[in-house]
């Protein structure tokens, strides 16, 4: 039935499954709720459904304002009417993920076995697969029981993965974008550095901040400035901002800043106010422990032998957090088991971000890639 689920600041439309969920660490979630949003009308066969996979920072508000921040969705770009995602033919379904903080069941939701009190810090550890069994229930509670298509970028694309290995049979087409099949030991540094800048703020209180009225907003910050480096190119930085200063008046003195340092910071502070410190512990070390060949025998090509799922797999040039070469392999084991798999490096400057941005040669693509997938799915 649907709801609102307790312990969130906003009524995110969600739907609870009381069944529960077993977890890959060996843990039983007594129930758990997820938070949706959707797009377009699902048609009478149920056969036009698109679901997308959100970003680590993501959320279920893909092309409409956020209701806490009043941005606007954070694909907008990229998801509405005659848009490459477009919801006049599709129906688009995203859901928060597990771990999450906006609706879904997460660290910050009621712990489920001590009544009165939140998860915190003994919310079990989470992986993408475990994740994915949330979305797959979502899609059931549909009464879907095949996607078109699953699209996500960067930790949306893990989730992509995932899907496309668990269950082809419900997957006609897979869209990884800016994603790789495992997380490398450079990837886990820099989420190591934001969780060891979170446990080192005073307000953490061992995970038990809001039971006393605060949070690590300091340690959230610098967590989250950390990662949006990872995600910009020297290029574009150096475009947006050089060496120059905030205020260019003569020698600084000390304390006055870079125009880099500044929007650094507001970076950080923005994000302290729509994430929970403990959901990002627990969703950057699910991103830690994705490995797919690890899960399949140490052969990646093992985890797609079989597969009928069409797959366009998507880099960026500047990316160097998901570099190139991280979707090339995942395009070279698809092709160890003959899949049918097309692979393209979009050439930008934009760094890891781009798949969020402007960039009209991935538009391009992926609409052409749809377009041509709905004619052999027979929805053209």
């Amino acid at each position: 039935m649907d709801q609102t689920p307790a312990g969130t600041d906003f009524p995110h439309q969600s739907v609870t499954f009381p069944e529960g969920l077993a977890l890959d660490c060996g843990r039983v979630l007594p129930s758990v709720t997820v938070a949706y949003r959707t797009y377009g009308t699902l048609n009478a066969e149920k056969t036009n459904a698109i679901l997308i996979c959100h970003a680590l920072t993501g959320d279920q508000y893909v092309a409409e304002p956020n209701p806490e921040t009043g941005k606007p969705g954070w694909w907008e770009i990229m998801v509405g009417p005659g848009k490459p995602v477009d919801t006049e033919k599709y129906f688009v379904l995203c859901a928060n993920v597990l771990g999450g903080c906006m609706g879904t069941t997460g660290p910050r939701s009621p712990h489920g076995e001590r009544p009165g009190a939140l998860w915190g810090t003994a919310f079990p550890v989470i992986t993408i697969n475990d994740m994915v069994r949330v979305q797959k229930r979502l899609v059931e509670h549909f009464g879907i029981g095949k996607l078109f298509a699953v699209i996500g970028g960067s930790m949306g694309g893990m989730q992509v993965l995932a899907w496309a290995a668990q269950y082809p049979q419900m997957v006609f087409a897979a869209v990884p974008i800016a994603a790789a099949a495992n997380h490398s030991a450079q990837n886990i540094a820099f989420h190591e550095i934001g969780r060891q800048a979170i446990f080192a703020d005073p307000d953490f209180r061992n995970g038990n901040y809001w039971a006393e009225g605060v949070r690590p907003e300091r340690g959230l910050a610098v967590a989250r400035m950390t990662a949006h480096i990872t995600y910009v190119s020297e290029e574009a930085l150096t475009r947006k901002f050089g060496r120059k200063l905030q205020n260019d008046e003569g020698f600084p003195a000390l304390g006055e800043q870079f125009a880099v340092e500044s929007y650094l910071q507001y970076q950080g502070s923005s994000f302290v106010q729509r994430f929970d410190a403990n959901a990002y512990l627990a969703i950057t070390r699910a991103m830690d422990l994705f490995d797919m060949a690890a899960e399949h025998g140490g052969t990646l090509a093992s985890a797609f032998r079989g597969t009928k799922t069409r797959f366009l797999l998507v880099s960026f040039s500047s990316d160097w957090l998901f570099p190139t070469a991280q979707s090339r392999a995942i395009a070279r084991a698809l092709n160890h088991v003959a899949a049918n798999v097309s692979f393209v490096e979009v050439t930008s400057d934009k760094g890891h971000d781009a798949f969020l941005l402007d960039e009209p040669d991935f538009h391009t693509t992926l609409h052409g890639f749809l377009a041509g997938c709905a004619e052999h799915a027979g929805l053209a």
